[in-house]
């Protein structure tokens, strides 16, 4: 299984990780956004709501009625009750539930010492659990370097 490590230099997650779910969506994938506590799980629903003028990302949180419907659920849990085929985890969450999926997306801030300690350790635990990992950093003009 693929796992990706998305370093964000340039931008912020809320305006980084929108596009990243509407190309999963594109490939027909349910989505599962795990958060690192509820209170950012909340902040994140009512963001993807309004993120662009001109559209918004419909999703739901795993408290919300029919979760199994949803093309992309919000949680700060491990369940994945959308049967999702890609799972992110952002703002601390833990990767350690990855196994199950096609493809696991952990995204953090290069700006906070505690999230890049957090991401080398996973790093070295996933690639030592045989997955397959790649790390992607933010270019000056916030596109995705592959670096390693």
């Amino acid at each position: 299984m693929d796992v990706l490590f998305y370093h964000l230099t340039e931008s912020t997650l809320e305006e980084a990780l929108p596009p990243l779910v509407e190309k999963s969506l594109e490939r027909g994938w349910r989505v599962v956004i795990q958060t690192g506590t509820r209170e950012r799980c909340e902040a994140l629903d009512n963001w993807l709501w309004t993120w662009r003028e001109e559209s918004f990302l419909a999703h739901a949180t795993d408290r919300d009625a029919h979760p199994e419907h949803q093309p992309v659920i919000l949680t700060d849990a491990a369940a994945n009750p959308n049967n999702a085929r890609i799972r992110f985890f952002v703002d601390g969450a833990d990767p350690a539930g990855v196994d199950g999926y096609e493809r696991a997306v952990v995204m953090f801030d290069g700006h906070d010492a505690a999230q890049l300690d957090a991401a080398r350790g996973h790093w070295k635990s996933l690639k030592s659990a045989g997955h397959a990992v790649t790390y992607w950093q933010q270019g000056p003009d916030r596109r995705w370097q592959k670096k390693a």
